[in-house]
């Protein structure tokens, strides 16, 4: 039976109500059908996939869904947070077919010369910046000086910067996205400075490192190219992955399934990683898609050339799919967080392995650490594609320096090796781990 949504009021996915309780929303949602229509943007209404199954046959079916947004860009709402992430660019998100392949092909062979090892080693290193800066302390933010923090100072060495471009590049994209005007056209001159500083560095001395790798593939990419490659990988990557980490980390510190050790009967990390990605997914909505014909699409009539979008959130905690009784599906990883087909997510596991690292060197070094308020009083940022905590506040017992001066951080420093985690650590407290 075919059906049409044009009588139905597009339910918002934008401002306080939905930021406070996002269920409500895919619910008024799912009460339209697989497909309803939704208020992206003030004034900008699409079609939201809102079902599992019928996401999984988008996602999968190139030949009726294109990715380019130039279709629809134009009225998106300049001064809205999707105006940024829907403009079309030179890069493998709004690509399709052959283009698409190549492009693809350059990042998912790249990524795949990582060492796991280094990267993991690499990711205990910064985090080891960020927890020295306020281990001495017993108080943290664990949004603002740590989750946010971490993915974009190991993307910056990862891309082959020097480390103190880490925190510039932190403060840039932090004031792109802020709400002072003038600071985010400044940070956004600021940021071009750097993928160029960037091209140009690597372009005249290859290193070991993924821009050299992009600049030296087969595929042959022009500097345009490479460069959009890079930023793709900065501005998608950062936000999900640090969202990740502190949506976790929430879990980790607020359910007794992940107190203690393993030697209690206490689940790993990866679980908790598994739980947050399935229902508290960092990013809620988004894989914009444009019909390329008029198409009926799970009993919803949609127009060619409209826009679609798909809710990884309301997708996941489907009712149809399955969920146990207590809506816990820890070890099952066929989420959509990081989407499916084609075009899933090509640095899901280099955001998987940075998140484990965080949440692991976090655990090892504060074990004692407890949130400061009740985790249902904590608060999500307006807006519809990222769930974003607008903080984390936690507490735990202060790391003092030795007799002798020297930090815990430059002891364990000496003590781990070239392995990057300590040969013991402390394995007791709220949100202690195996590693």
């Amino acid at each position: 039976m075919t059906t049409t949504t044009p009588d139905m009021a597009p339910v918002r996915l934008y401002g306080a109500e939905h930021a406070a309780d996002p269920e409500r929303s895919y619910e008024l949602l799912r009460a339209q059908g697989p497909v309803a229509l939704a208020e992206a943007a003030p004034g900008f209404v699409v079609h939201l996939v809102t079902d599992y199954r019928a996401a999984l046959d988008l996602l999968h079916d190139t030949e009726t869904w294109s990715k380019d947004t130039r279709p629809w860009q134009g009225r998106v709402p300049e001064s809205s947070s999707i105006s940024q992430p829907t403009q079309w660019r030179p890069n493998v998100i709004f690509a399709d077919g052959e283009n698409h392949a190549h492009l693809r092909r350059v990042i998912t062979d790249c990524f795949g010369l990582l060492d796991p090892h280094e990267v993991r080693t690499l990711t205990f290193r910064h985090a080891d910046t960020l927890l020295s800066a306020f281990a001495d302390t017993g108080t943290v933010d664990l949004v603002a000086q740590y989750a946010t923090q971490l993915p974009l100072m190991v993307f910056n060495s990862l891309f082959g910067m020097p480390d103190e471009y880490g925190p510039q590049l932190v403060e840039m994209l932090s004031a792109m996205v802020g709400s002072d005007p003038a600071k985010a056209g400044e940070a956004a001159q600021a940021f071009g400075a750097y993928l160029a500083g960037l091209y140009e560095t690597k372009a005249a001395q290859r290193g070991d490192d993924l821009t050299s790798w992009f600049i030296d593939h087969p595929n042959g990419l022009d500097r345009e190219e490479a460069t959009q490659q890079i930023l793709l990988t900065l501005g998608a990557g950062n936000e999900p992955t640090a969202n990740l980490i502190a949506n976790t980390c929430v879990r980790m510190l607020s359910d007794d399934r992940y107190f203690g050790t393993l030697t209690t009967g206490s689940l790993p990390v990866q679980h908790a990683i598994d739980d947050a990605l399935w229902n508290d997914s960092p990013v809620a909505n988004y894989s914009f898609h444009t019909a390329r014909r008029d198409v009926t699409f799970h009993g919803t009539r949609i127009p060619a050339g409209s826009p679609v979008m798909i809710s990884y959130a309301a997708a996941n905690t489907c009712p149809h799919q399955g969920v146990p009784a207590d809506g816990f599906r820890s070890g099952n990883k066929a989420h959509l967080a990081f989407a499916a087909g084609p075009h899933a997510c090509p640095a899901r596991d280099l955001a998987l392995l940075i998140a484990t690292a965080a949440i692991e060197r976090l655990a090892t070094y504060l074990p004692d650490i407890t949130l400061a308020v009740p985790a249902e009083e904590l608060t999500y940022k307006e807006g519809t594609i990222h769930r974003t905590l607008t903080a984390l506040p936690a507490r735990f017992t202060p790391l003092a320096p030795d007799a002798d001066g020297a930090t815990p951080w430059s002891r364990s420093s000496a003590d781990r090796g070239s392995a990057g985690s300590p040969q013991t650590a402390p394995q007791t407290g709220a949100m202690a781990s195996a590693p």
